[in-house]
């Protein structure tokens, strides 16, 4: 609470130890060990940084009709599932309808502290992708363009360069010249939906890229057994890389390689859309038409339940999948979602639960081994916690 103390005592995530951490004006102020607690199963946690959310909840960063008060109740229903920090996803479009609804969030931000608290910045997801059916995705062929960046200069100096991140291609003949002036003034360049050679990946990797954008998707359906660019990108050990873990759009085998290779450079997304939060039942989507939720968490397209159109789960329900699935322990999952992806974008939340950091926490049980969420704090606000 501003200009107050606020005091919060439970079991650190990681070493499972007792632990009192002090907060003040929104920060961690000290963390201090405990001998016991009264409550020996209420663990603390860092806040979630997402790196890619399309929408939450009926909220669509994608529509033509996002609003001010959208992008509000988006972060408060985001902040029920963990996410402290996210970067709202704008995908492929023409200039003047990504420059819209860059400025809306970008005034969403200015109107409201919590807001601007929550949004430290846009992905741009294209329109510099791959222009083939398989990598390109849901993105519109229509507004596929090369890498141009004084498009993208124009869209971000529009909103004093909110835009921290962009998902492109680095199979277009300038790709590596973008990434260079992207790199330059600080943008985190990502490859994704691309069909990019082994070489064209090496030099965007040379030229600044540093990530890749959910890994295993936004690809051909068959691929030759090599070379390809799933191999290649795993290959770069300075790459980072994105992962949807929702159960659905990449098998166990798959995350457990990928999480083998990548280790600690191995982010959890969620790119969940709109449709994501909402009630099992039958929808209308933006992108897809016609589709179906089920009760287990899987959007697909009505009546062909084996093609996916979209991510329909949070953050949370990501490193609840991870852990379940055996690939690695709770607290490496959590890490995977809130001070890794920080830590790239350096943002001051990398430091996770150490004094001077943003007092951005997790409440949470254990439930046989899945993270049960009580309560997310924003910047030292406890509001109510219900245990």
């Amino acid at each position: 609470m501003e200009d107050n103390y606020y005091t919060l005592e439970g079991m650190h995530y990681k070493d499972n130890k007792p632990v009192r951490i002090i907060i003040k004006d929104g920060f961690i102020e000290s963390m201090e060990p405990l001998a016991a607690l009264e409550d020996s199963e209420l663990y603390i946690a860092p806040g979630f940084v997402d790196l890619q959310v399309n929408g939450y909840r009926g909220v669509d960063f994608n529509s033509i009709e996002l609003t001010v008060d959208d992008v509000r109740k988006a972060c408060l229903f985001l902040l029920e599932e963990g996410a402290t920090s996210f970067f709202p996803t704008i995908i492929t479009n023409s200039f003047n309808q990504i420059a819209s609804l860059t400025s809306t969030i970008s005034l969403a931000r200015e109107q409201d502290e919590l807001v601007r608290s929550m949004i430290p910045g846009i992905h741009l997801e294209g329109p510099f992708l791959s222009g083939e059916d398989g990598p390109r995705g849901a993105h519109s062929k229509q507004y596929i363009q090369p890498p141009d960046f004084e498009f993208f200069q124009a869209l971000n100096e529009s909103v004093n360069g909110l835009i921290k991140m962009i998902t492109l291609s680095p199979e277009w003949p300038d790709a590596a010249d973008f990434i260079k002036k992207a790199a330059a003034h600080q943008v985190l360049v990502s490859i994704g939906h691309t069909a990019a050679d082994g070489e064209q990946i090496r030099e965007a990797v040379k030229a600044g890229a540093a990530l890749s954008t959910h890994l295993g998707n936004g690809a051909h359906v068959m691929l030759p057994r090599h070379p390809n660019y799933l191999w290649d990108q795993l290959a770069e050990d300075s790459l980072a890389a994105t992962v949807i873990c929702d159960g659905y759009h990449l098998p166990s085998s798959v995350l457990k390689v990928i999480e083998k290779v990548k280790e600690d450079k191995m982010l959890i997304i969620s790119d969940s859309v709109a449709l994501a939060g909402l009630p099992p039942g039958d929808y209308t989507a933006p992108v897809g038409g016609e589709v179906t939720l089920t009760e287990q968490g899987k959007l697909h397209l009505k009546n062909e339940p084996k093609l996916l159109a979209g991510s329909a789960q949070s953050i949370l329900w990501g490193v609840n999948t991870l852990t379940s699935m055996g690939i690695t322990a709770l607290e490496k999952a959590i890490e995977k979602a809130s001070i890794l992806p920080a830590k790239l974008l350096n943002l001051p939340q990398k430091d996770g639960l150490q004094a001077g950091a943003p007092a951005d926490l997790l409440l949470f049980r254990k439930e046989n081994g899945r993270m049960e969420l009580i309560k997310a704090i924003k910047m030292g606000d406890p509001g109510p916690i219900n245990q």
